[in-house]
């Protein structure tokens, strides 16, 4: 009998990479997470989770982005947005912690750094998962992936909930380890050490070595 593993070399042919909540609401400076927020609670609050992304995991991103395209591995991604102007269709979780990215607003549009072609895969989430608000799964399967690579947005929270959800799921999970971000060093560190058991973790040079054509 084949010894069972999680430590399996991506197959490009049935592999998707997943971008997590890399928008305009919650990664730009003038996003809406933000509105009323002065220079100083905004520099205390947010300043390490914008030095991290801005110096290391959105140019490890795109660096994904480029090899995943190169290698023909699908790309999907997923953000936040209602689908309602108020916000009336959001999880109980969203409501009482505030999230709201009305429909079809620049909140809810992906960084351009991570501009979706037209042909890539795109799913508004109202949950910190998004294998719970989408039927990202149905897609998944139809598209007969069975591997997931996963970056983004928080590492502790929905790209977290992603990589939980998807093990369950039967997908085998490889996390970028240096292409994800969250508001402090120590929530990004014992993140991944929480959710070692429930996929593989790489650096971003050690997934293009991988994916390279």
């Amino acid at each position: 009998m084949t010894e069972l593993s999680r430590n399996v070399p991506i197959d490009p042919l049935h592999a998707a990479i997943l971008f997590i909540d890399v928008q305009n609401y919650n990664c730009d400076r003038s996003g809406g997470e933000y509105a009323g927020i002065g220079a100083e609670a905004f520099e205390e609050r947010f300043g390490y989770f914008f030095a991290q992304l801005e110096a290391t995991a959105l140019p490890n991103m795109q660096l994904l982005l480029k090899a995943a395209r190169s290698a023909r591995i699908e790309i999907l991604h997923t953000y936040i947005e209602s689908q309602t102007l108020d916000g009336r269709d959001r999880s109980l979780d969203y409501k009482i912690t505030g999230f709201h990215v009305p429909k079809g607003s620049w909140d809810a549009q992906v960084l351009p750094a991570l501009a979706p072609l037209p042909d890539e895969l795109m799913f508004p989430k109202t949950s910190s998962s998004v294998f719970i608000s989408t039927n990202i799964d149905y897609v998944l399967r139809n598209l007969g992936t069975r591997q997931l690579i996963m970056a983004g947005c928080l590492t502790d929270q929905c790209v977290d909930s992603a990589v939980r959800d998807a093990c369950d799921l039967g997908y085998l999970v490889t996390l970028v380890t240096d292409a994800c971000v969250t508001q402090s060093a120590e929530r990004h560190v014992w993140s991944l050490r929480n959710n070692r058991g429930y996929c593989r973790q790489l650096t971003t040079a050690q997934v293009l070595r991988e994916i390279a054509p």
